[in-house]
């Protein structure tokens, strides 16, 4: 048996048990898939399978906190889409459909499987993101985006040369030159970041887009592979207010905000960064749930997270994870998680990182 067909047994058998199919239906669909293997070299999950399997993916999750809504992922199959500009306006739909309003749904497109000579790459981390300068004057933007903020103006694309500029979409169909085409400004959400008690905050400037919706990751399904999948769940406020807007590598506010603050940053032991961090954090759930964005503090999934291993246990399933993925950036040791282990075990489906196809020098 090759490792195509054992990864398809493995999966379907699994599949269809949760699905609550009769042994007759796994074990006819298994020897059909066995013979299209033999056949074609691959096989083609029905939409049942493909929508279970993307979900079983999400749960799967080793690095997610938000796992507890695994079974909730809306499944938009476009597996049939073959030229850059259907492929655009899927990832459209997704950001339309996953925005809702303000009310994020939890969603997954996927696009057409990798088999030999034939692939589909959204070269974006994420299909929302803010590109990265290096000027004569420092960086302007997000840092982490510089790579493929650069690989963009390699393809014609004009720099605007702002904090929180918004970078096409890329994709690449087969050994094609890649397309870039722009996002419609209407279709995107963005938060402006205010306090609830520091007036000065605004005065900042900063902001940030509503939803997360990771584009360069592939999804793999019972030995099947789609280079090309997007996801989104909604935002943990630290992924903002503790990394994105704070981190040093990132757009690095707090030395900024304890100026505005008046805190003394002479020395560590002041704990100068822990108090301009709280309220950056305090900042960005307030502004997300102003606007009407669906946002969770880092507590609250902490608590879903307690209920998904509970679930799991009364399912009889082990929960894995990489614990150092699922401990908050904010006080963890405040969350159950930080006090326990994780079995950092791959199980599939699942999601992995592939590398990226443009230069990153």
């Amino acid at each position: 048996m090759g490792l195509m067909h054992q990864e398809a047994q493995e999966f379907l058998s699994l599949c269809y048990e949760e699905l609550g199919k009769s042994e007759n239906e796994m074990e006819q669909r298994i020897k059909d898939v066995f013979q299209e293997i033999d056949e074609k070299g691959f096989y083609e999950h029905h939409f049942e399978e493909l929508e279970y399997g993307a979900k079983m993916a999400w749960r799967n999750s080793n690095r997610c906190i938000g796992r507890l809504f695994w079974d909730q992922l809306h499944v938009l199959d476009k597996r049939y889409l073959k030229t850059e500009e259907a492929i655009y306006q899927a990832l459209i739909e997704h950001i339309d459909f996953a925005t809702n309003g303000g009310k994020i749904r939890p969603t997954i497109s996927v696009f057409s499987q990798s088999i030999s000579g034939e692939t589909v790459r959204i070269w974006n981390h994420q299909l929302i993101r803010y590109a990265g300068y290096e000027t004569e004057d420092g960086i302007v933007g997000d840092p982490d985006s510089i790579a493929f903020t650069n690989a963009c103006i390699d393809l014609e694309w004009e720099p605007k040369y702002g904090q929180f500029d918004i970078l096409p979409l890329v994709i690449q169909v087969n050994d094609n030159e890649p397309k870039w085409f722009n996002i419609p400004e209407d279709l995107v959400y963005e938060v402006s970041i205010s306090h609830p008690e520091y007036e000065w905050f605004s005065a900042l400037n900063l902001k940030w887009y509503a939803v997360p919706i990771i584009s360069d990751m592939s999804l793999d399904i019972g030995g099947i592979l789609y280079s090309a999948a997007p996801f989104n769940g909604w935002y943990m406020g630290t992924e903002i207010g503790a990394r994105n807007l704070a981190d040093d590598s990132r757009y690095n506010m707090l030395p900024t905000i304890a100026d505005y603050m008046n805190l003394n940053n002479d020395r560590p032991s002041t704990l100068w960064k822990d108090r301009a961090l709280i309220e950056l954090n305090t900042a960005v759930l307030y502004s997300f749930k102003q606007a009407g964005i669906s946002i969770v503090d880092h507590h609250t999934a902490a608590q879903q997270f307690k209920k998904f291993e509970e679930k799991e246990a009364k399912a009889d399933r082990d929960v894995t994870g990489k614990w150092s993925w699922l401990i908050p950036p904010v006080s963890p040791a405040t969350t159950h998680v930080f006090h326990k282990p994780y079995r950092d075990a791959i199980e599939k489906p699942n999601y992995f990182y592939q590398s990226k196809p443009y230069s990153q020098g």
